[in-house]
């Protein structure tokens, strides 16, 4: 029994508590708030009791309080929950720590050895923070009890997802759009065009601006948005897109408009801006995938940066498709209305922008039966224009719907125009203006010197003289062609040029090949070159219009050291003595040949090279044979030469073009050139000889032009083609028909072509020229010639004898008729020359040799059949039948 004593109150239960069972006898060893089956120990006190059941009423009301706060915030707002749990937690654990600290220092203070037990306040102390720290553990865990306890949902609830994870979601994809179009925006740049946007045709004009033709396989000529009429790019932007200055590169919400209607069936539409059309067009291309619209939605972005308004919307019209094969305003201008597109009025401008939504559609001239609909869409476009103040109501209620025109075939290479073209080309690389690579890349814009009606009316002349007169069933037609070029003497521009019936049925350009002889039209090079060097015959007399020379078929050349030449006359006809004037009407080729050997070969091939020959000519070379036209120059050529001669001698190089363009920036041009090839005198006294040959000579058939005028008749060997040179103050223009076999190539003679036995210079080619000058010179004043004769031009010629009656003379006229193996001895023709030596007068030898190609002894070219060379003088041979055996190629 112990010493102590005891406290008041104490009893012997107490004591009993004071030894609690083995359960835990480690000092201070707490016993739960549940233990119920233990006895009290000290802190068992009424007072402790009292405590407790005031903390587990409080507690149960504050459960009954918490729990309904939870469910209400469970309701309204989990996060905020969510946060004061986690308030709750941390000042739990704060108050749990204090209370474990102080626990702890009670704990050791108990533990002391000789120190009284506790009394009965500060067991009750201790008691009543262990209940307040046990009610709140008691509440946190009723609280979760509470939540997880919550009905789960049920139903269709069950599949609409939470404002938590709704919220999350959007926030997801809000980060992934953003982080999508900042990658795609670094990622995608702008590409360069694609080959077919910037593919365009070479567009070639007429001097007026009219079209004649274009080359390349894509049908489209950019032009400069300043070129573009302002009510014209109002009419597009009314159709396309009315806020393109003001609204960005992009619309998402007209894009999602789009698809939805798309989607729901309301029609396939587009939901793309102006600059992202532009950006297909341009730089990607027309197929309808995700990646492609992905691409054209960031370049469309960037390019709203880099480049302004202006420039895409010219872009734009010059890539946008309009049907009819058309690409680009300029295009659609012409196919639709042919004109160009700044002569484009409201209404037409109207159409053409209805057209971008479906061009095939709103085709009402190919389809009739699309009107109502084009005129639905033509209307819509006009109301946009009045809605945007662009166009009044006014101005509106005066429009009538402009009905296009029908569609015709893309003028490409078809008919002339690809001869034309051809020439242009072959025109520009020998200038070195262009070169074919150059003219490959496209979009030149070529003005020709040519004029519409003088170019329709050479081809109108040609149909009507030969091509309307071809049969099928004759043989010799099928290997008819025919070219023609005319050129203007003052200026030297090419008005008019036939290269053939179609050039994608003949390819050759008959204008501008040098394959055919060209004849006797080059026998007036040898009149002017005369002139020009005040040449002289064998026996010094001037040469002029009136010189008398020996015109006897096959008689032998004079003067010349080669090999002997004797040249044929047409028909082989002898004239006997006969002034050069009537020599050239009736194109003698025994007068001329002698004539080029006293002036010279080589005078007469400078002369002619000078006129505008080119000195690369096949076939020109210093010979006798030269004045008979061995040459092949071409119709062009020729042409230019005689115009040099209508000038009075001045040569200017003709020209086809007047002024090259691309992309609106015009490429340099020579500047045309003149000089005085020879002199007026030897031009003017050439031209009146030529005169007599129109007014009754070979070539009068030109006097159906009925104008003055000069020219020249010529046949090729063995009539493979046949030409007629000539011209007025104001035209210089030159014809050829010739034979071609059209599977060999084959030249072949015209014989029989046209229903007639032979063609001939006086036949077709001089009708075809009459016609045409009339025609292209319709309207125009009457021009006579105003010519400056070289001395002696005008003077009589000597009595002639009459060619038609060989026995006329006698024989000590000089001028009688001679055996072909007679030398002449003395009068005009005489002289020591006789004996093929060379004149005693200032460069009498000169030329007499044989020129490049031709060596010494050499028997000079002449076309086969025109007095062809024949053996040397001794023996001479027999004279000839009289009369010919037959057509014969003879150059006159």
């Amino acid at each position: 029994m112990s010493d102590e004593p005891q406290q008041q109150g104490w009893t012997p239960r107490d004591a009993t508590a004071a030894d609690p069972p083995d359960t835990d006898k480690r000092p201070g060893a707490k016993t739960g708030p549940d233990d119920t089956d233990q006895a009290p120990g000290e802190d068992e006190t009424p007072e402790a009791d009292e405590a407790r059941a005031d903390d587990e009423a409080r507690g149960d009301e504050e459960d009954s309080d918490d729990e309904a706060r939870a469910d209400e915030e469970d309701s309204d707002d989990e996060a905020r929950a969510d946060e004061e749990d986690s308030d709750d937690g941390a000042r739990a654990d704060e108050e749990d720590s204090d209370d474990g600290a102080r626990a702890d220092e009670e704990e050791g203070d108990d533990e002391e050895p000789d120190e009284p037990a506790p009394s009965t306040h500060t067991s009750h102390a201790g008691a009543t923070a262990t209940a307040a720290v046990n009610a709140r553990k008691t509440r946190k865990t009723r609280k979760k009890k509470g939540r997880a306890s919550r009905p789960k949902r049920t139903g269709w609830r069950r599949a609409v997802p939470t404002w938590r994870v709704t919220l999350g979601a959007l926030l997801f994809a809000s980060l992934l759009v953003i982080g999508g179009l900042v990658t795609g925006y670094l990622l995608v740049d702008i590409p360069p065009a694609n080959a077919a946007a910037t593919a365009q045709t070479n567009v070639f004009l007429y001097e007026d601006g009219t079209h004649i033709a274009r080359d390349g396989d894509v049908n489209r000529e950019n032009v400069s948005l300043d070129d573009i009429p302002l009510p014209v790019r109002r009419a597009v932007l009314a159709a396309e897109d009315r806020d393109f200055y003001s609204a960005p590169a992009i619309d998402p919400m007209a894009m999602v408009r789009a698809a939805w209607n798309t989607v729901t069936g309301k029609g396939k539409q587009s939901g793309s801006t102006i600059t992202q059309q532009y950006v297909k067009n341009y730089y990607l291309g027309q197929e309808q995938t995700i990646t492609r619209k992905v691409k054209e939605f960031f370049i469309a972005i960037k390019l709203g940066r880099n480049q302004s308004k202006n420039e895409i919307l010219e872009g734009y019209l010059n890539t946008s498709y309009f049907g009819r094969n058309a690409y680009g305003i300029q295009a659609a201008a012409h196919a639709y209305y042919g004109k160009d597109v700044q002569d484009l009025d409201t209404a037409q401008g109207a159409y053409l922008a209805s057209l971008l939504n479906a061009p095939n559609a709103y085709d009402v001239a190919t389809y009739p039966e699309n009107k109502q609909a084009a005129l639905a869409r033509w209307k819509y476009v006009l109301g946009g224009m009045v809605k945007e103040k662009w166009l009044s109501a006014e101005n509106r209620a005066d429009l009538t719907f402009p009905m296009p025109e029908r569609a015709k075939p893309v003028s490409g290479l078809s008919g002339q125009g690809g001869y034309i073209v051809q020439a242009v080309k072959e025109y520009l690389a020998a200038r070195g203006i262009l070169d074919e690579k150059t003219l490959a890349t496209g979009g030149h814009r070529i003005t020709t010197t040519l004029q519409r009606g003088k170019q329709d009316a050479l081809s109108a002349a040609v149909d009507e003289q030969v091509n309307s007169q071809l049969d099928s069933a004759r043989e010799a037609d099928r290997n008819v062609r025919v070219g023609g070029v005319s050129v203007e003497p003052a200026t030297g521009k090419v008005v008019a040029m036939y290269g053939g019936i179609d050039y994608t049925k003949q390819f050759v350009n008959n204008a501008t090949r040098r394959d055919y002889q060209v004849g006797s039209t080059f026998k007036p090079f040898v009149i002017a070159a005369a002139v020009e060097n005040r040449s002289t015959t064998q026996d010094g007399h001037p040469i002029n219009p009136n010189t008398v020379y020996v015109g006897d078929s096959k008689r032998p050349v004079q003067g010349w050291s080669g090999a002997r030449y004797a040249p044929e006359n047409e028909d082989d006809v002898s004239y006997g003595p006969i002034p050069v004037r009537r020599a050239a009407d009736e194109s003698v080729n025994a007068v001329f040949a002698q004539m080029a050997v006293d002036v010279g070969p080589s005078r007469v091939m400078n002369t002619a090279i000078a006129l505008g020959i080119p000195k690369t000519t096949p076939d020109l070379s210093p010979s006798p044979s030269i004045a008979l036209g061995p040459a092949t120059a071409s119709v062009l050529d020729m042409a230019g030469a005689y115009a040099t001669l209508a000038n009075h001698g001045k040569h200017t190089q003709y020209t086809l073009v007047e002024n090259i363009t691309k992309n609106g920036t015009e490429v340099p041009l020579p500047e045309p050139s003149t000089e005085q090839a020879v002199s007026r005198e030897a031009a003017d006294t050439t031209t009146a000889v030529l005169r007599g040959v129109v007014d009754g000579g070979t070539g009068s058939a030109a006097q159906s032009a009925g104008r003055p005028a000069a020219g020249k008749t010529g046949t090729a060997e063995e009539d493979r083609a046949a030409w007629f040179a000539g011209y007025t103050p104001e035209l210089a223009t030159v014809v050829a028909v010739m034979g071609q076999n059209p599977k060999t190539g084959a030249q072949t003679p015209l014989y029989g072509a046209l229903g007639m036995s032979r063609i001939n210079g006086g036949g077709a080619p001089a009708q075809i020229w009459g016609q045409y000058t009339a025609a292209a010179l319709e309207g125009t004043p009457v021009q006579g010639f105003d010519l400056r004769l070289a001395p002696g031009s005008n003077e009589p010629p000597p009595g002639q004898r009459d060619p038609e009656n060989p026995e006329s003379g006698n024989p000590e006229d000089p001028f009688r008729p001679r055996d072909l193996g007679e030398q002449a001895g003395n009068g005009r023709d005489g002289g020591s020359w006789g004996d093929g030596g060379t004149g005693s007068r200032p460069g009498a030898g000169e030329g007499t040799g044989t020129g490049p190609g031709e060596p010494s002894g050499q028997i000079p070219r002449t076309p086969t059949g025109a007095g062809s060379p024949t053996a040397p003088l001794a023996p001479a041979p027999a004279p000839p039948a009289t009369g010919s055996t037959g057509p014969a190629a003879r150059p006159h």
